[in-house]
């Protein structure tokens, strides 16, 4: 199948590099310009650039495509299908349908849950036990459109968003292959979405990710894998941050107040419904450290409140 792929980070580079492994003819490839990184700012392509420069591919970077100025280009290049992995840019109405088979997305919820751009973060920070892949076909909405095939993935209860985001982009990737195989020999019908039962999954913030130990210890647990590797999940003490990279569920037997030192070695702290032994944390303005080692610079006490 020829295909117009629209894609920016490493999961699209990942179902760039499936669908050239699979024998697609990507004509070209749409990705978000290049961008300063890193504390001496050099300006570096998208994984996605990188990985068609390494394949021939044409790639075109415009800053935008709603001002209409890579529709005639788009029509020349004569796709049969437009596949769009977190590209970054909206898709405009007139572009939807330039291709025979439209405009497809990859989108790693199961839809219509978690609509936005931070799906997978938000199934581990609610605690899910699944989450999955969806292809949809593009509509005007944001991923509201038709759903032509799904693949669910199961979270381990221990599993960061950053490792969980490694194992779907990998599903995502077979799915999509799957997905345009079947397209094309006409096997999948589009279902429409029950959008009475979309939820949102919008971007994280440094703000979002502070927790307090006077919340359930099932939802710091959470809180804590669901914001690894970024922002980090982090808590105030005398004024200053805390961030916790990994923690582990912890029982709390006398039912103390929250915030109390249970044990030191691991660093356990009550919370509601129970406790959280703090594995891993990084001081502000330091580094990352055990937490029992952060527990003895501050000299710590069992009994002592955070």
């Amino acid at each position: 199948m020829r295909i117009l792929f629209m894609g920016t980070p490493d999961i699209a580079a990942d179902s760039l590099a499936a669908l050239l492994e699979a024998g697609h003819e990507v004509c070209a490839v749409f990705t978000r310009r290049d961008k300063p990184v890193g504390r001496k700012q050099i300006l570096t392509a998208p994984p996605v650039k990188q990985l068609a420069v390494e394949h021939g591919l044409s790639v075109y970077q415009p800053r935008t495509l709603r001002d209409g100025s890579s529709d005639e280009l788009i029509r020349q290049l004569a796709p049969d299908i437009i596949v769009v992995v977190a590209y970054g840019c909206i898709i405009p109405p007139q572009l939807l349908h330039t291709a025979k088979y439209g405009c497809i997305n990859l989108h790693v919820s199961l839809l219509p849950k978690y609509r936005g751009s931070a799906p997978i973060q938000w199934a581990v920070l609610n605690g899910d036990a699944e989450t999955g892949v969806s292809i949809m076909q593009l509509d005007e909405g944001l991923d509201t459109g038709d759903v032509l095939m799904v693949e669910p993935v199961a979270i381990d209860p221990e599993e960061t968003s950053g490792e969980l985001f490694d194992r779907v982009s990998a599903v995502g990737a077979r799915t999509l292959v799957d997905a345009l195989a079947k397209i094309e020999a006409g096997q999948l019908t589009p279902v429409p979405q029950d959008h009475s039962k979309a939820t949102p999954a919008p971007p994280l913030s440094k703000d979002t990710a502070r927790f307090a130990f006077t919340e359930d210890a099932a939802h710091i647990h959470n809180w804590v894998r669901g914001m690894n590797p970024w922002p980090t999940a982090w808590f105030e003490q005398d004024g200053k941050r805390i961030k916790v990279s990994e923690c582990r569920l912890a029982e709390n037997p006398q039912n103390a107040a929250p915030g109390t030192v249970l044990a030191l070695k691991p660093l356990t702290v009550a919370a509601q419904n129970g406790a959280v032994a703090l594995l891993s944390v990084t001081p502000e303005g330091g580094k990352p450290m055990a937490g029992t080692a952060w527990a003895a610079g501050r000299r710590l006490k069992t009994g002592d409140c955070l």
